[in-house]
């Protein structure tokens, strides 16, 4: 077995974009457990609250796609300086907004720019990481969403207790100028695509990229994998308190189960992804996501042990199809092409996702004592989905190995 060593530089680079994706995580979610406090602060109905929320994810989906076009035109540090500082500007509108109408328009803001970043930072992985190493890189920055969970939600909850739900949106801006700032003096340039790069227009690269039949695939692969967790997540916590008995109280012990499950699992899965491979990785990611998404889309009553182990062994399947996932994706596109093909698939993603919150929220139906009704069809849908996603990067593999 191979022993891979990061340099100095290495490590700065996957510790600065891991940090980059916390915060990008962290002003996503944050909003959803602020909701009890922002409604009635606004005086907003619960129907606007998830307007609110949706509209980031839509908007960050559309930039995702605006912006494919001349992904590859820019040095990538300074692209990712560009909407960075865009992404803070929107988050510091959320933390100033007066009222509803204020607050939609800086969530639209906030995911015109934060939409970018993502798909930005894996076309930086796979510019500056060979093949062998970026399950490992991926691992890594993966954790920033367990991170966001046991760290950024609860300060960002405490902050809000003491000074109201503003102030979570200037914690992630001051944190968010400190990494700017590091990236503005130490990330080095990032442009020796620009030397491949042909002399067609925005709007025909992106084009071009969209339709290329061997993309294809990879895009309806990158939107399904996000479907099932879409549908799942936001009804997530009432299940847990309705259906399995758990008191809202223990709540934040769950989270914090499971996002330590998740920051220690997530480097093990990608060094594991390149040690014995994407697709094997992605193999038993998939067998225990159906295991545990079947029994925990069934469970009634349970034990808080019960409930903190199937969350923590979901998240471990999760991470273990997400991570080899992504590693496995760096290495579909062309060079010329690398930051196209993120933001097409990244944007594919979001918007797919949003529009899985969407039906999900037609299925499941809440019972007069407050129970999640249908929340098992959730489950069934993401364990199809599963399988879909399997043969479909088996087939994929097997292209990736001819070329």
């Amino acid at each position: 077995m191979k022993l891979v060593k990061f340099t100095r530089y290495e490590k700065f680079v996957i510790g600065i974009l891991a940090f980059l994706q916390f915060t990008i995580i962290l002003d996503f979610m944050i909003l959803s457990p602020l909701g009890a406090i922002l409604m009635p602060a606004l005086q907003i109905t619960p129907s606007q609250f998830g307007l609110v929320v949706s509209a980031y994810a839509f908007s960050a989906g559309a930039s995702g796609l605006l912006a494919a076009g001349f992904a590859d035109r820019f040095d990538r540090k300074k692209l990712l300086l560009f909407f960075y500082v865009g992404f803070l500007v929107g988050t510091l509108f959320c933390g100033l907004a007066p009222n509803y109408k204020f607050l939609l328009a800086a969530r639209i803001v906030t995911g015109l720019f934060g939409g970018v970043i993502g798909s930005i930072i894996l076309s930086i992985v796979t510019d500056l990481f060979e093949y062998e190493k970026r399950g490992r890189v991926m691992g890594i920055v993966q954790t920033a969403f367990a991170a966001s969970q046991i760290l950024g939600i609860p300060i960002g909850l405490y902050f809000s207790n003491l000074w109201g739900w503003h102030a979570p949106f200037f914690m992630i801006v001051l944190i968010g100028i400190l990494a700017g700032f590091l990236i503005f003096f130490n990330l080095k340039p990032i442009r020796d695509h620009l030397l491949i790069q042909s002399e067609q227009t925005a709007a025909r690269h992106f084009f071009q990229t969209l339709k290329n039949p061997r993309y294809l695939l990879s895009f309806i692969f990158m939107a399904l994998l996000s479907t099932g967790g879409f549908m799942i997540m936001p009804f997530g916590s009432a299940f847990t308190v309705h259906n399995l008995g758990i008191p809202v109280e223990n709540l934040p012990l769950i989270y914090l189960v499971t996002g330590l499950g998740a920051i220690v699992s997530g480097p093990l899965i990608g060094k594991a992804s390149d040690d014995f491979g994407k697709l094997k990785i992605f193999f038993f990611g998939t067998i225990l996501t159906i295991i545990m998404v079947f029994i925990y889309t069934n469970l009634e009553i349970t034990p808080l042990w019960i409930a903190m182990l199937v969350n923590a062994l979901l998240f471990v399947g999760i991470f273990s199809r997400m991570i080899p996932a992504q590693a496995f994706m760096s290495a579909v596109p062309d060079p010329a092409n690398r930051g196209a093909f993120m933001a097409i698939s990244t944007s594919l993603q979001q918007i797919s996702g949003g529009f899985a919150a969407v039906i999900a929220g037609t299925i499941v139906h809440e019972a007069a004592d407050g129970k999640i009704e249908n929340f098992n069809t959730l489950g069934y849908i993401l364990i199809i989905t599963a399988i879909f996603n399997f043969i479909i990067l088996y087939y994929l593999d097997k292209q990736l190995i001819r070329r």
